[in-house]
């Protein structure tokens, strides 16, 4: 790359402190800093990386084509933020570490609202394919006091490793919520997590092969838990050994939140008597919850 001249840095400097400068009228503080910032953040990547007229349309037809995959049940958006790192790096900055509070995960795109109510023991699978798996724990503030009546949000993928909302045809399937007992314990029945590559036919999918990373999120299962006073935990569970715990396509895997599988054989008898023809498997999953901000 050639020298570049003072006339040309200062010109540059320049054109950075006009567009700072059109924000100051901004009436709300808080969106004059963000958008300041942002100027200034983006503007330095451009110098720095002498970005050509080309490469700007690129970027911009990039940008356009995750706006037109968006829709009411796929965020390319969402997916764009988790594989650059920003997602995780946005819970980890507003999720500070607290004694020994559970730490929190990517969301990711694949929540909805509204999840039938299974109630304790339930089966959040709703007949989707996979090894039944039977998940139980507590949930505790940082003291250790039970939380009583914890409401706890789970959804997975199923062994083929799609969620409900990739079929298209409506079915609800590998979601629930349900609420802690009066000493803060769980328990239900899921399906034991696998892997599964995130949505790769569209402009991310495109961005990680032009970059030769794999779109394989290690296997986990979601949970949310929300109670009053507080801090709503988003997080995962992630079982020991998968191949993909070093190389997770979302930066979501947290050494903490590995757990060991307990395979079953078909004739274990099950925590709540259930009949279960062929192997299932269980975890132990115990919740500790920050107090409120």
């Amino acid at each position: 790359m050639s020298e570049i001249s003072a006339e040309q840095r200062e010109r540059e400097a320049a054109l950075v402190e006009r567009v700072v400068a059109s924000f100051a009228g901004t009436p709300d503080p808080r969106t004059r800093e963000l958008v300041e910032a942002l100027t200034r953040h983006l503007h330095a990547f451009l110098r720095e990386t002498r970005l050509t007229e080309n490469e700007w349309k690129r970027a911009i037809d990039f940008l356009t084509a995750v706006g037109h995959i968006t829709d009411d049940r796929r965020q390319e958006f969402i997916l764009l933020s988790d594989v650059l790192g920003a997602s995780m790096q946005t819970i980890t900055i507003n999720n500070e570490a607290y004694a020994n509070a559970t730490e929190a995960t990517v969301f990711g795109p694949f929540f909805v609202e509204g999840s039938p109510h299974v109630g304790l023991g339930g089966d959040v699978a709703g007949g989707a394919p996979g090894e039944p798996l039977w998940v139980e724990g507590t949930v505790t503030d940082t003291d250790g006091t039970p939380v009583v009546g914890a409401r706890i949000e789970v959804w997975e993928a199923d062994a083929d490793g799609l969620y409900d909302v990739q079929y298209g045809d409506d079915r609800v399937t590998g979601r629930g919520h349900l609420h802690t007992d009066d000493q803060g314990r769980y328990h239900f029945w899921a399906v034991t997590p696998t892997p599964y590559p995130i949505p790769d036919d569209g402009p991310v999918g495109e961005l990680l092969r032009a970059t030769a990373r794999s779109p394989m999120r290690a296997s986990h299962l979601h949970l949310m838990v929300e109670a009053e006073g507080c801090r709503t935990l988003v997080t995962h569970v992630f079982p020991s050994g998968d191949a993909h715990l070093d190389s997770d396509s979302v930066f979501g895997v947290r050494d903490s939140l590995i757990v060991d599988v307990d395979q079953q054989i078909p004739t274990t008898p099950t925590p709540d008597g259930r009949v279960v023809t062929g192997p299932w498997a269980r975890i132990d999953v115990d919740l500790v919850l920050a107090p409120a901000p």
